[in-house]
C-alpha cells in the first residue's frame, strides 16, 4: 500500500546539478517516490528568482514554512526541490509540489540550464504556475521566453527530429497559471472593470502586422495560447510593509494584508479544486512510482545532450511497469497457491477453481497496472508461467493424491486383515464359505466408505481392491460344494455387474472432475475477456479525453483568432484540427484490441478441443467396456436356461 505522504514533513531535493554540470535526480527523492503508489497531482512552479514562489507553494502544502524563501539578490531554490502531501480535497491521491530555482540568476554558467529546468517543470506538471511581480507587461511575456524555446527542447514524437510538432504540446502539456504578485494596477481595460483572466488574455493579444517587431511581440504569446490546454490569472497585492518581507514566513496573519491573503486562498483552493491528476500520452494515470521514472527519463536524456520525446518516454515507461505488471500478477497467483497447499489434499477440482480464481485475479492485478500493451505481448508473458505454475500445483495435488492413496491402501489393509487371515486358514474353502467371504467383503467395504469418505482417491482404492479380491472370490465360488453351477454363474455375474459399478463409479467421478475443469477454464475466460474489453474501453476513453481537450482547445484559440480577424492564424488552426481529428481517427485501436481477443479465444478454444477429445477417449472406453460386460452377462445367462 502507498505510504502516508504527510510524513513527508519538508521538501527535498528532487534534481540538481552534479559536480561535471549536469543534472541528475537525487535517488533519496526517487525512493520516496517509488513508494507512492497513488495518481499524483503535479504542481511545478516557475520564474525569475526573488519573485516569491516558495512561500505560494508553502500554502499549497499547508505550512508556513518548508521550501525556502529567499529574501536576498541571489535564489535561494538551486535545481528542483519536492514536497509529497496528502491532497487535501482528492482522496486517494498525493499532491506533488514542485519548487525550482529562479530563472535569471546572474552567477549561472551554462545559458541552458534555465530553459533545461523551465523544459522539466512543463514535462512534470499537470499544472504550471508561472510567477513573476508587478504587471503583465510586455517585459514580462519576454521574460516568459523559454516558452518559445520549448518547440527546440521538447518533442512529441521520435519519427522525425527535424520536424516541428508542437502543435500537439497542448494534448500534454500542464494547465498554466499565471501569478502576478506585487501587483499595484487597477484591473481595468479601456476604462472598464476586468477580471483577473481578462487581463492576462488582454495581454497576450496579438498585434496585427508582418513587421520584425510585430513578430517578436506576437512569439511568446503566441506559444502561451497555442501550448497550454487552459490559462488562468491571480494578482497578489503586496503582503506586507517591506521591512517585513525578509521574514514573511514567521509572521502572523495579523501582519500580513487581508487582501493577500485573500487571493492566496483563492489560489490555493483553485488548484486544489482544478488541477489534475497527471497523465502521460494516452491518458495514461501518472503515480509517484511512475513520476520517479519519468524524471529519471528525461533528466538522463536532457544530460546525454538530446532532446526529451513525450513518445520516447511513454514506450520507456510502458516497458518497466508492464514488466513490473507481470511480476506483480504473478506474486497475486503464487502467495494464494502457497496458502493453498496448506490444505492439502484437495480434490482436482477444488484445485483447478482456485487456480481459475487466482488466474483471474493475478490478471485483474496485471491490466491495473498495465498500459499500452497493445500486442497482448505482456499478458501472454503472464499467462505462460501461470500455466506452467497450474501444471506444478496439479504435480503436487498428484503427490498429495499420491498421500491420499497410500492412507486409503492402509485403510483397507487393516479393515482386511482378518479376511486376509481367515484366506491363509482355509476358512471359506468349505460348503458356504462363498456367502461367508461375500459378507465379510461388504463389512470392509462398509466400514471403508465410512473411514475414508473424504479422501480423494476413496473410490479408485476401492476398485483396485475389489478387482484384486475377485480372484480370491472366483477361487472360493469354485469350491464352494453347497452352490450349483448354475447358482456359481449367477454369483459370478453378479460379483462382474458390481465390479462393474465400482469402476464406473470411479470413472464418473475422473468424467466429473475433467467436467469442473472445463467448465472452470470456460469460466475464467469469459472473466479474462472481460478484463480485457473494460480495460480497452478504459484506454479508448482516456484517449478521447486527451483528443477532446485538445480539440476544445484549438477551437477556443480558433474561434478568439476568428473574432481578432487573424485569417491567416485561422487557416493554419483549421489545419491542425484537422490533423487532430485524423490523428484520433487513426489511434482507434480497437482493431489492435479485437485482434487480442481474437487471439485469446483461439487459444481458449485449442484448450477446450484437447479436453473434448480426452473425454470422448474416456467416454468410449467406458462404453466399450459396459458392452463387454454386458456381452458376457448375456452370455452366462444363455448358458443358465
Amino acid at each position: 500500500a502507498a505510504p502516508d505522504s504527510e510524513t513527508m514533513d519538508k521538501p527535498v531535493c528532487f534534481i540538481d546539478t552534479g559536480s561535471d554540470g549536469k543534472l541528475r535526480v537525487q535517488q533519496s527523492a526517487l525512493q520516496i517516490l517509488q513508494q507512492i503508489q497513488q495518481p499524483v497531482v503535479v504542481v511545478a512552479v516557475v520564474g525569475l528568482y526573488r519573485t516569491g514562489k516558495s512561500y505560494l507553494m508553502n500554502r499549497l502544502a499547508g505550512k508556513q514554512s518548508g521550501f525556502a524563501l529567499g529574501s536576498t539578490i541571489e535564489s535561494k531554490t538551486k535545481g528542483i526541490w519536492m514536497w509529497c502531501v496528502s491532497h487535501p480535497t482528492k482522496a486517494g491521491t498525493t499532491l506533488v509540489l514542485l519548487d525550482t530555482e529562479g530563472l535569471g540568476d546572474v552567477d549561472k554558467g551554462d545559458p541552458k540550464h534555465d530553459t533545461n529546468i523551465f523544459s522539466l517543470a512543463v514535462l512534470l506538471s499537470s499544472t504550471l504556475v508561472y510567477n513573476s511581480r508587478g504587471t503583465i507587461d510586455n517585459k514580462a511575456v519576454m521574460d516568459l521566453q523559454y516558452v518559445t524555446e520549448l518547440s527546440e527542447c521538447i518533442k512529441v514524437k521520435s519519427s522525425d527530429e527535424d520536424a516541428d510538432d508542437s502543435s500537439e504540446f497542448v494534448k500534454f502539456f500542464p494547465s498554466f497559471i499565471w501569478a502576478v504578485r506585487d501587483f499595484t494596477l487597477e484591473l481595468k481595460i479601456d476604462g472598464k472593470d476586468a477580471t483577473e483572466d481578462e487581463y492576462l488574455e488582454f495581454a497576450l493579444k496579438l498585434k496585427h502586422g508582418t513587421s520584425r517587431s510585430v513578430i517578436e511581440y506576437n512569439f511568446p504569446r503566441d506559444c502561451i495560447q497555442k501550448f497550454f490546454p487552459s490559462r488562468k490569472c491571480f494578482t497578489f497585492p503586496f503582503p506586507t510593509a517591506p521591512e517585513n518581507m525578509s521574514c514573511l514566513e514567521s509572521l502572523n496573519s495579523a501582519d500580513i494584508s487581508s487582501e493577500f491573503l485573500k487571493v492566496t486562498d483563492h489560489f490555493c483552493q483553485f488548484v486544489f479544486h482544478d488541477s489534475c491528476v497527471k497523465r502521460l500520452k494516452d491518458g495514461y494515470t501518472v503515480t509517484g512510482r511512475v513520476l520517479g521514472h519519468l524524471a529519471k527519463t528525461y533528466v538522463d536524456t536532457i544530460s546525454s545532450g538530446a532532446v526529451p520525446c513525450l513518445e520516447n518516454a511513454v514506450i520507456a515507461m510502458a516497458t518497466i511497469e508492464n514488466e513490473a505488471a507481470v511480476k506483480e500478477g504473478l506474486q497475486v497467483y503464487q502467495s494464494g497457491m502457497e496458502k493453498l497447499k496448506d490444505s492439502f489434499p484437495l480434490e482436482l477440482k477444488d484445485v483447478s477453481s482456485e487456480h481459475q480464481h487466482l488466474s483471474s485475479t493475478a490478471t485483474q492485478a496485471f491490466m491495473k497496472r498495465s498500459f499500452r500493451d497493445t500486442d497482448g505481448k505482456n499478458l501472454k508473458s503472464l499467462e505462460s508461467p501461470l500455466a506452467a505454475r497450474s501444471d506444478d500445483v496439479r504435480d503436487n495435488t498428484s503427490l498429495a493424491s499420491s498421500t491420499s492413496k497410500k492412507r486409503c491402501e492402509e485403510i483397507l489393509s487393516s479393515l482386511s486383515a482378518p479376511m486376509m487371515e481367515k484366506l491363509k486358514q482355509g476358512f471359506y474353502t468349505k460348503p458356504g464359505g462363498y456367502d461367508l467371504f461375500c459378507k465379510d467383503l461388504e463389512d470392509i467395504e462398509k466400514k471403508y466408505n465410512s473411514q475414508a469418505n473424504k479422501e480423494v482417491k476413496a473410490e479408485e482404492v476401492l476398485e483396485e481392491f475389489l478387482k484384486q479380491k475377485s480372484v480370491d472370490s472366483n477361487a472360493i465360488l469354485q469350491a464352494d460344494k453347497k452352490l450349483t453351477e448354475k447358482e456359481k454363474k449367477i454369483k459370478k455375474e453378479k460379483e462382474k455387474a458390481a465390479l462393474l459399478e465400482q469402476e464406473i463409479k470411479a470413472r464418473d467421478k475422473k468424467q466429473r472432475q475433467l467436467e469442473e475443469k472445463m467448465e472452470a477454464e470456460r469460466q475464467s475466460n469469459e472473466e479474462r475477456m472481460r478484463q480485457m474489453k473494460e480495460k480497452m474501453d478504459e484506454e479508448m476513453k482516456l484517449q478521447r479525453e486527451e483528443a477532446e481537450r485538445a480539440m476544445d482547445s484549438k477551437l477556443r484559440e480558433q474561434a478568439d483568432l476568428l473574432e481578432r480577424s487573424f485569417k491567416e492564424k485561422v487557416d493554419r488552426m483549421r489545419q491542425e484540427i484537422e490533423e487532430f481529428k485524423r490523428q484520433n481517427a487513426e489511434s482507434n485501436r480497437a482493431g489492435e484490441f479485437a485482434a487480442i481477443l481474437e487471439n485469446s479465444n483461439r487459444r481458449h478454444e485449442e484448450f477446450m478441443a484437447m479436453m473434448m477429445q480426452q473425454r470422448r477417449e474416456q467416454m468410449m472406453a467406458m462404453q466399450q467396456r459396459a458392452v463387454q460386460q454386458m456381452i458376457l452377462r448375456s452370455s452366462g445367462e444363455c448358458c443358465i436356461s
